[in-house]
């Protein structure tokens, strides 16, 4: 049986690990969230006093880690050495050890076999920064997913003000620019849009909005393909 693969990339905080779990979840799909592999890399490196710039040292604690997805109740559960770290790996802090550890090519190489089998198990939404380029570049339905740094920006504070995280706008605004300009530049499957990747600018859409749009493309390209 031939399943479909759907891969959506995109910038930090454009919304694709939200819209894409909806709409996996509406499709029967399974979702894969690469980005929370590696933020529990970076979380795994952070607890251990770590630098984001010290490479031999996140190199050599990767053998001391083990990352699981889990589904309960519907919902995706990461699983870092047994412990459930999906609300751990959400703040701002691991956010910059998740980009510094996504650079590493031992990190990225680590997690590439595992990312792979999984949609040769069933039909996949992979959401990250180098699924249509790299992770699964014979995918069918690529996206990508972007918004404004000033809209993304909004939207992080907003959900780490109701976490009651304290946290400033201009801090957000600022993690965000530094978050793309170190994702886009690295010199290890940097950011960017895949060639027959569909583009999708969702700085003026609603969630449902957003959600709606991404299913219309996925459907488009799959009648497509049949």
């Amino acid at each position: 049986m031939k399943y479909i693969s759907v891969a959506i990339d995109g910038p930090s905080g454009a919304g694709k690990s939200t819209v894409a779990r909806a709409a996996a979840a509406k499709l029967g799909y399974v979702y894969v969230d690469t980005g929370a592999m590696y933020r529990s890399i970076g979380l795994a490196v952070c607890r251990r006093g770590i630098a984001g710039e010290d490479t031999a040292g996140i190199i050599a604690t990767l053998p001391e880690i083990t990352i699981q997805l889990t589904y309960q109740d519907g919902a995706q559960h990461v699983l870092l050495n047994g412990e459930d770290v999906s609300e751990a790996i959400r703040t701002p802090e691991i956010s910059y050890y998740a980009s510094k550890v996504s650079a590493v090519p031992e990190v990225r190489r680590f997690l590439l076999e595992t990312q792979r089998n999984m949609a040769k198990n069933g039909n996949i939404l992979m959401d990250g920064r180098d699924i249509g380029t790299v992770i699964l570049p014979d995918a069918p339905v690529k996206i990508f997913l972007t918004a404004s740094a000033q809209s993304r920006a909004e939207r992080r504070y907003k959900e780490l003000i109701e976490k009651g995280q304290q946290v400033t706008m201009d801090g957000i605004l600022h993690d965000i620019n530094e978050r793309d300009r170190q994702d886009m530049t690295r010199a290890v499957a940097p950011l960017k849009q895949a060639d027959d990747a569909v583009l999708l600018d969702t700085s003026s859409l609603t969630l449902e909005e957003s959600i709606a749009a991404v299913l219309c493309i996925i459907r488009e390209k799959t009648e497509e393909k049949a």
